[in-house]
């Protein structure tokens, strides 16, 4: 796991060695050197294990998505703010499954350290909302909710948020 800031640090050094090319007249080396400096600008923003979590998930392998997840050691230094937010909202997907308490510290910390997307945002607002409602903080809930189906432009969570609310009357 490379720090963030060697990601730049290969990429600076991969367009200095293409410049070099193109000084050289090795005008077709260049080029591709400076096409290949996309790869770890793209890795600066897009951190590859969580990528690969990412996919893992889709497929409902949660085991396979933790062990993607454990390879970051130190997020703070490997992971930019909106990565760290992905990293606390996976933990918190998965996390979801077994350990509520540990879950909403996870998705709390990836509200504050922001996400990217409104649908994520709201998968994260809905989760803490589940979690508020057992712990009888109806109050908290319907707010998290409010806010879950302002975010959830496409109504995919629209059945989640209905049934939330039904049981959040028997409260």
């Amino acid at each position: 796991m490379f720090h963030k800031n060697i990601k730049l640090i290969i990429a600076g050094l991969i367009v200095a060695t293409a410049v070099w090319q193109f000084t050289e007249s090795n005008i077709g080396n260049g080029i591709f050197l400076l096409l290949l400096t996309a790869i770890p600008i793209f890795l600066y923003f897009k951190n590859e294990f969580i990528l690969l979590a990412f996919l893992k998930l889709r497929k409902q392998d949660f085991p396979g998505a933790q062990k993607w997840l454990a390879y970051i050691k130190n997020p703070e230094a490997a992971l930019v703010q909106k990565q760290q937010g992905y990293f606390n909202y996976l933990h918190g997907i998965m996390l979801s499954q077994t350990n509520i308490n540990q879950a909403e510290k996870y998705f709390k910390k990836a509200i504050e350290l922001g996400l990217s997307m409104d649908m994520d945002l709201a998968v994260a607002k809905l989760n803490l909302a589940g979690v508020a409602m057992t712990r009888r903080r109806k109050l908290e809930a319907t707010n998290l909710l409010n806010e879950a189906k302002k975010l959830d432009k496409q109504n995919m969570l629209a059945d989640q948020i209905k049934m939330m609310k039904d049981q959040m009357k028997k409260i």
